[in-house]
């Protein structure tokens, strides 16, 4: 599954989720802006930095970091990310916070001593997505990260009863749309050898409704589009081939009777001497 990109889709729609995730409330968490950065100079970039609002007091930047398999370096690398994007934008914040995400301990880097004072501080948090609760008992948002590490058995259920509970609930903050947008994303990352309707059936829903479908519909169309170009391109070249040999094959006599050499018939012609070469032959046989 590209949990990455299905990550970046969450954030960018509801980056207050974050703030949900870790139990933090700051006055404007609906403001923060998420985005996904990369550090100059060098070859880092962080999933997610949320960026607080104009004109908010403090000014305290949120860092995220989504980890879904082993990584050893994993937090040699993040702190790094981190201290050099403070120090590039030293003047755009007064304090800081970050939060790493896993699905569960396991993949947690196994050495935690090295940078003890960074995760043993309170401006670090660690969150273990298989640890925050019996699904469908939390808020929508986060069941939507549960969602993300269900197994195949168990994620038709969830997905469904999500689905069910974002159609009845009233949320103004939560749009209903994007939420099942991204139930059906995971859905089909999971499920990609499914047919479309095995997904609807499984889902309850109609996939045409929702924008990963329209999406995939759209690229569909442009690669349709292109195999129609590349035929009608593959048509016209061979077209233009055939009234070339037949050009050739009727003026090629004509200019050899004048004394002209197969080279220079080919350099007047623009075409190849063994093209030459061969409308004369042909005449030849005849």
């Amino acid at each position: 599954m590209k949990r990455d990109s299905i990550y970046y889709q969450i954030f960018k729609c509801f980056p207050w989720l974050i703030f949900e995730l870790v139990d933090y409330h700051p006055e404007q968490a609906k403001n923060y802006r998420f985005e996904s950065v990369e550090v100059k100079e060098t070859a880092f970039r962080i999933d997610g930095v949320f960026l607080p609002p104009e004109g908010a007091t403090p000014r305290i930047i949120f860092f995220a970091e989504v980890q879904f398999q082993k990584d050893e370096a994993l937090y040699h690398r993040f702190f790094t990310e981190l201290l050099m994007y403070l120090y590039r934008n030293q003047y755009q914040y007064d304090d800081w916070y970050c939060v790493v995400i896993f699905p569960n301990r396991s993949l947690e880097p196994s050495d935690t001593r090295t940078h003890r004072l960074f995760l043993n501080s309170d401006q670090v948090q660690r969150i273990y997505l298989d640890e925050l609760g019996t699904f469908n008992t939390l808020p929508i948002g986060i069941n939507l990260m549960q969602l993300t590490i269900a197994s195949e058995k168990a994620i038709a259920q969830q997905a469904k009863q999500l689905i069910e509970r974002v159609q009845l609930e009233l949320t103004d903050t939560l749009p209903k749309n994007e939420i099942i947008d991204i139930i059906t994303t995971i859905a089909v990352y999971k499920f990609s050898s499914l047919s479309r309707e095995e997904v609807e059936a499984m889902l309850g829903l109609t996939l045409e409704q929702t924008r990963v479908y329209q999406e995939a519909k759209a690229e569909g169309r442009k690669e349709r589009e292109a195999e129609m170009l590349l035929e009608q391109t593959r048509v016209y070249q061979e077209a233009k081939a055939e009234g070339r040999e037949e050009m050739l094959k009727a003026a090629v006599p004509l200019l050899l009777k004048t004394g002209m050499s197969a080279e220079q018939i080919a350099q007047q012609l623009n075409v190849d001497v063994e093209a030459v070469q061969l409308a004369a032959q042909e005449n030849t046989e005849k």
